[in-house]
Formats: C-alpha cells, sequence, structure tokens
C-alpha cells in the first residue's frame, strides 16, 4: 500500500493534474472517479496505472478487477493519499493514469466542432459531452482554447473523451481539416439557426462568451449562426449555446 505523498505514482498525477504541459510532455492524463474510469475500461482506453483506497464502492472495485485481469499496475493507496491527490471535494477513492491517446480522425467528416477560445473547463467539457451525444465527429482545438485534458474538462465531459476524436490543431490545421465544409461561427448577428439549412456538411465554430470567436475563426468562417431569445437574456454561455446548435444540426438531419 503506497502510504506516502512522496511516492513516483503519487508525485506524477499531482504533476499531470496541476499542469497542461507536465500532460504533454508525459502524454497522459488523468481520470478521477468511479464513471470516468468505468468509461475508460469500457473504451479499453490504455492505461498506465490505477490507484485506489479502502473508500472505494462495490462498482469500483468491479473496475479494479477489470483492470488487473487486463494485466494493468493497480496499487491500493491510504484514504489519506488518494484525498491529498484528489481533483475533488469528495474523492470517490479510484483513479487511473491513461495514455493521452488520440482517436483517428474520420475520413469526410460532415460534423465537426470547433470550440474556440473556450477557457472556461467546464464549458469545454459540457460541449465535448453535448458533442458527443449530438452525433458530432469530430472536435477540433484551435489555440487559445483551454487543455481538453484538464481535469475539470474530463468530469465536464463524462466519458466523452473516449468516443469523440479530440485533435489540437493551429489555424491552417483547421482549415485543411474543413476543406468544402460549411463553416459557422456562433455569432448574435448570425442568421437564425431554426431557418439555415444545416443537413449538409457543416463545422460550428463557438466562441466564448466574453469576447466571442476569434479573428482566426471569423475569416475561416463562411457565415454566421445565432440562436433565436425571447425575453431580456442576450446571450447563453458558451456550453448552452453549443449545445442548442448541436442539436439543431441532429434534429434536421434526424428528419432528412
Amino acid at each position: 500500500m503506497i502510504t506516502s505523498n512522496q511516492n513516483s505514482k503519487i508525485k506524477l498525477v499531482r504533476a499531470l493534474l496541476g499542469r497542461a504541459k507536465e500532460r504533454h510532455e508525459a502524454e497522459a492524463f488523468v481520470a478521477e472517479g468511479v464513471r470516468l474510469v468505468e468509461e475508460a475500461v469500457k473504451a479499453n482506453w490504455t492505461c498506465r496505472f490505477a490507484l485506489y483506497d479502502e473508500t472505494l464502492s462495490k462498482r469500483g472495485m468491479s473496475q479494479v478487477e477489470s483492470l488487473k485481469s487486463r494485466g494493468v499496475d493497480v496499487e491500493e493507496v491510504s484514504a489519506s493519499v488518494m484525498k491529498s491527490i484528489s481533483e475533488t471535494e469528495a474523492p470517490q477513492g479510484i483513479l487511473a493514469v491513461l495514455e493521452q491517446t488520440q482517436l483517428p480522425l474520420p475520413d469526410s467528416p460532415n460534423f465537426i466542432l470547433i470550440p474556440d477560445q473556450i477557457r472556461d473547463p467546464g464549458n469545454l467539457g459540457t460541449l465535448l459531452r453535448s458533442a458527443a451525444a449530438a452525433g458530432v465527429q469530430t472536435v477540433l482545438i484551435p489555440p487559445e482554447t483551454t487543455d481538453a485534458f484538464a481535469p475539470k474538462v474530463l468530469r465536464s465531459g463524462m466519458g466523452a473523451h473516449f468516443r469523440l476524436p479530440i485533435h489540437s490543431m493551429n489555424w491552417e490545421e483547421i482549415a485543411k481539416a474543413t476543406t468544402g465544409m460549411q463553416i459557422y461561427v456562433a455569432d448574435m448577428d448570425g442568421s437564425s439557426c431554426w431557418e439555415m439549412d444545416l443537413s449538409k456538411s457543416v463545422a460550428l465554430i463557438v466562441g466564448n462568451e466574453a469576447e466571442g470567436a476569434s479573428e482566426s475563426a471569423r475569416k475561416l468562417a463562411n457565415g454566421k449562426i445565432s440562436i433565436p431569445m425571447s425575453g431580456e437574456m442576450e446571450s447563453l454561455n458558451a456550453g448552452a449555446a453549443g449545445s442548442v446548435l448541436m442539436f439543431e444540426v441532429l434534429r434536421q438531419r434526424s428528419k432528412v
């Protein structure tokens, strides 16, 4: 049992949870909690090692056994050590260090999400979760958007990371990946999403609520799209707005 915070695995977990630079250099990230570890196991994601403590539920222990059966290095840690490295107020007693593997980009995708300058981890996680539910085929992460594999993004994504190809790209690469698509940027001055034809090949750019989309995003886009709203509210947060637009794409395509 690991009881020291100076243990090399504990130090690695703390580093991966703390900084995007560490995650990029190690090519690894941390999935914490029963649901995320369960989703990783279900997706057969490559796991470097897992840690658990005595507070782990029966459901969580089944994931421990599943990982062990696959030859994964699984160690028990003291509850105090788990609490010291947990990113949550109420640790669930399990976490796994996973390879930062990228799912391959699909050939000729017809539904892409580009979350531009989204810096709030909760918003980005919400967008990824909605993207997975709405049938988005890949998510392209441009510069200035928060790290998609940050702890809070992973928790908000609720397993979307294990189903969606999520690729960080510069704007030249994004332009190449979206060649031939209709590219719409979410904007209050855009055409109503209810009146636009979103059944064809489309890429949606969602900027942050404070600054909107970047100049690079606006140059790439060939149209603006908006969400009709009643009442006195002028805007939605990025997670909500992006979700509405993605499900409008799904709604239109389900009728074709």
